[in-house]
């Protein structure tokens, strides 16, 4: 390996990790995805049951389906395919399930766009300026992260990992649960995150689908919640 080579892809690595961090400035902490409700009803009251709800998102669920969005998004940018992007976000777009999981979507999407304009400015990111173009996370980091050449083996872990990290924090904060149980609980998350991401590599959106009904419910219950901390 060059040092040139090696210079680029380990700062690609490193703005991977500024997308994907709880500081980047996208708002994720203010969401729960439901899961607010889910504790006040009873479902998750402990580290166990974090995880089965949060696995059950991932695989089943919404995180399945962002999962595909990402590395569609991926192979779109990596096989010259960009044109192919607009009717993807738009897809992407009209998926959320419940008005909260729109609104979560939304001014998370918009928020990273614009700090990726102004912080690591690519041409890839005016064809979010288009309408029929909306930018929604996981079509946005995919093919930003396809424009630096990192690997999708790396970057659809990383995605799906920090999707899990920000609701694991959520958690901790509601159940509540302590830092150490909330570890433990993303570490256990590990290998369902590569499963996953090595599935999702492969499938199309003729894959998409999900069997969460109880995230999604627990979204739809959440906008009637009479105290909430949190905003979706």
């Amino acid at each position: 390996m060059t040092d040139h080579s090696y210079g680029h892809t380990a700062l690609a690595f490193l703005r991977l990790q500024s997308w994907l961090s709880p500081s980047f400035p996208n708002g994720a902490y203010s969401y729960s995805h439901g899961l607010e409700w889910a504790v006040e009803a009873g479902y998750v009251s402990d580290r166990r049951s974090l995880i089965d709800w949060l696995e059950a998102d991932l695989c089943y669920g919404s995180g399945r389906n962002e999962a595909i969005f990402f590395s569609e998004a991926y192979r779109c940018v990596a096989e010259g395919a960009e044109d192919q992007l607009p009717d993807l976000a738009e897809l992407a777009a009209a998926s959320r399930g419940t008005s909260e999981f729109v609104l979560e979507s939304a001014q998370q999407s918009s928020a990273c766009l614009t700090t990726l304009r102004s912080v690591w400015p690519d041409r890839i990111l005016d064809m979010f300026s288009d309408p029929k173009c909306p930018p929604v996370l996981a079509v946005l980091l995919g093919a930003r992260a396809a424009r630096e050449r990192i690997a999708v083996d790396i970057a659809l872990p990383a995605f799906l990992h920090s999707y899990v990290a920000n609701l694991v924090s959520a958690g901790v904060r509601l159940v509540p649960l302590g830092q150490t149980d909330g570890q433990l609980a993303i570490a256990a998350l590990e290998l369902p995150i590569l499963s996953r991401s090595e599935i999702a590599s492969r499938e199309t959106v003729d894959d998409l689908g999900s069997a969460g009904l109880m995230v999604e419910l627990a979204s739809i219950a959440h906008e009637l919640q009479y105290t909430r901390l949190f905003r979706s």
